[in-house]
């Protein structure tokens, strides 16, 4: 039993002889391939070709686009924030004002207050004054009243009344 019947064989060796080994054959077949389907491989990978250009230039042109709109984009958000910054000072520099507006309000409310209370208080003061003086008054003229009629006699009456007459003559 030969595994390799070929080789086992006598008439193993190489022939080159072109008419028996088809050598004319085969070149004839693979030219005829290459004539019919150098036009029809062709055609296709022309086409093919052309569709990759034309894909690649697609791709370059929304490529182009995509910069230009990202671009626009970017300097778009840069005004924005410079905005913003512009804006969030606005609003920092006017709460500032307020709040400072708010603070002369509040001081010049508080003294305007004080002033009033202190006001008040002269006033009050004055009016307790005056009727501390009013009830002394009238308590001393009561207790001159109540005294009087027995310490003057009538002498004594007749000069003090000349000379309160004299008091207001004179005034």
């Amino acid at each position: 039993m030969t595994f390799f019947p070929l080789l086992a064989s006598e008439s193993f060796g190489l022939n080159f002889n072109p008419l028996q080994t088809n050598l004319v054959n085969l070149a004839i077949v693979i030219g005829v391939l290459v004539w019919f389907l150098r036009g029809f491989l062709g055609g296709i990978l022309e086409r093919r070709r052309t569709a990759i250009l034309q894909d690649l230039e697609d791709a370059e042109a929304r490529l182009t686009k995509a910069s230009e709109a990202l671009s626009h984009a970017q300097s778009e958000l840069a005004d924005a924030q410079k905005k913003a910054d512009r804006i969030r000072k606005d609003g920092k520099s006017r709460a500032e004002a307020i709040r400072a507006d708010g603070e002369k309000k509040t001081i010049s409310v508080m003294a305007s207050i004080k002033q009033g209370a202190s006001a008040d208080a002269d006033a009050e003061a004055s009016r307790i004054r005056d009727a501390l003086r009013r009830d002394a008054a009238t308590a001393a003229i009561a207790k001159a009243l109540s005294d009087l009629p027995g310490r003057l006699d009538t002498q004594a009456q007749s000069k003090l009344l000349d000379a309160s007459i004299a008091n207001l003559r004179d005034a």
